[in-house]
């Protein structure tokens, strides 16, 4: 059984190979279609590194030529991921992260954070919560940000109040995972640089629809549209899956006494916040700045190697960034080869007869939430979006009006975050908060619909007042 699943990426591709050429599509696009699925069962299932299933799906499709009519046309198709401007954006986020983390700023930010709010268990609840949203605009892994930086302090607090997974998990120690966890699904959505997967959705809608989202246009949609949902996340998870200890007058000494442990801010610490702030800047006024954001981001990174924030040793030993580089950048080009072989085109016409004569606003609202459901189907948001999204997109395409097509994209997109909450493997950070063993499966799958529900609802209300 075992290496059937191991070996399922390619039958799949070998059995759709195999079945006769659906009328509208060549044998070409009808091969490139079998080679896109092989590669999402295989980032689904993951028999071999995510990486290397892009990598192999995009070198086959090439080798086959099955993109363009020449092997020139073919190679420029395959590395064209890699010259993309999105794929060095969140390479050079990651290194970002990597910074916080070696000078010790995100760590002392979530102290301060517990200093000032952990009197209470939903202040804990809070400080976490605060501590991820202050990570989020720089670190577009949601596993760095919440299962790395955040998830190593908040999992020091329960057992100072004899909660363990073993003796009285409800006593806080479930309250906070269930806190860590959501809270981490709202910021993912707040932000377009809080998951790597929102700049992934990006730039396939850019290449699928030809819709340009920038960093300040989202911005100015999600912020507004998710603040109220992250203020009301860590109460609502006080009221639905209450502590039965209410108080927690230790924490903010704890915090103190390790602040006074770190010292004083150091030299670097501040350095490192002022070139977090100085990209902030460039993302959001890159524009009237004439300076493109992964530019911005690139030359950021330089300064923060030029002074020592982190080293050149950092940058080229960070494998978890490389990985992502080539992941991404195979998936990019896999989502574009969808376009230019007219599979988008074919699927989405196909799908769009189903849904004609409804309104448009009607239309938009059942992709959205056919979007957001259909993750329970899949382990990864990065799969998600590559399978899913550039079809949603051509979908709605000769549904709606031209002018309503941006928004749309933004809806759905939006959503990438959100859906995290819904299953314990819906997004990276949520095998670490569900094997620290607080919550039980069961619970853990009640407690996401419940949640994955009211973000749904949330989802849609906002899609409904941006249309």
């Amino acid at each position: 059984m075992k290496t059937l699943l191991k070996f399922s990426p390619v039958i799949v591709a070998a059995v759709l190979a195999a079945l006769p050429t659906p009328e509208g599509l060549s044998p070409q696009a009808w091969y490139f279609l079998a080679i896109f699925a092989g590669v999402v069962v295989g980032l689904i299932i993951e028999p071999v590194p995510a990486a290397l299933v892009g990598l192999s799906g995009v070198a086959l499709t090439a080798v086959l030529g099955l993109v363009g009519p020449t092997p020139a046309v073919n190679r420029s198709w395959a590395l064209s991921g890699f010259s993309n401007g999105v794929i060095w954006l969140i390479f050079s986020a990651f290194m970002f992260a990597l910074g916080y983390q070696k000078t010790g700023l995100g760590r002392r930010i979530s102290l301060h954070l517990i200093r000032r709010l952990g009197r209470s268990t939903l202040g804990l609840g809070y400080a976490i919560a605060f501590s991820d949203a202050v990570l989020a605009p720089f670190m577009p892994s949601n596993t760095a940000r919440s299962a790395g930086t955040i998830y190593p302090i908040a999992s020091n607090i329960p057992p100072m109040f004899d909660s363990t997974p073993e003796n009285q998990p409800r006593r806080m120690g479930a309250y906070l995972t269930w806190v860590g966890i959501s809270s981490t699904c709202v910021t993912s959505s707040m932000f377009l640089t809080a998951l790597a997967p929102n700049l992934l959705a990006v730039d396939m809608i850019q290449k699928s629809a030809g819709v340009a989202i920038l960093w300040g246009d989202w911005a100015k949609v999600m912020i507004p549209a998710m603040l109220p949902l992250f203020i009301l996340t860590p109460w609502l998870g006080y009221v639905i899956y209450p502590p039965t200890l209410k108080h927690s007058p230790e924490a903010p000494a704890w915090a103190a006494e390790e602040l006074r442990k770190m010292g004083r801010i150091s030299v670097k610490e501040l350095m490192m916040l002022s070139y977090a702030l100085l990209a902030l800047i460039f993302w959001v006024f890159g524009k009237q700045l004439h300076v493109d954001s992964t530019v911005a981001a690139i030359f950021v990174l330089a300064l923060m190697v030029l002074t020592g924030i982190i080293s050149w040793e950092d940058v080229i030993t960070n494998k978890g960034a490389w990985n992502v580089l080539t992941w991404f950048a195979t998936l990019v080009a896999m989502a574009a080869g969808l376009k230019q072989t007219g599979v988008l085109a074919w699927v989405g016409e196909m799908i769009s007869a189903n849904l004609t004569g409804m309104a448009p606003a009607t239309v938009v609202v059942l992709l959205v939430v056919l979007f957001f459901v259909l993750h329970y189907f899949f382990a990864s948001t990065t799969a998600h979006t590559t399978a899913l999204l550039p079809l949603f997109m051509a979908t709605a395409a000769p549904l709606v009006p031209p002018e309503m097509l941006p928004k749309i994209a933004l809806m759905l997109a939006g959503s990438l975050g959100l859906m995290g909450i819904i299953t314990p493997y819906a997004t990276g950070p949520s095998p670490i908060w569900y094997g620290a063993g607080y919550i039980s499966q069961a619970r853990w799958w009640a407690l996401g619909g419940i949640f994955g529900l009211f973000y749904l609802l949330s989802m849609i209300a906002v899609t409904a007042i941006y249309l």
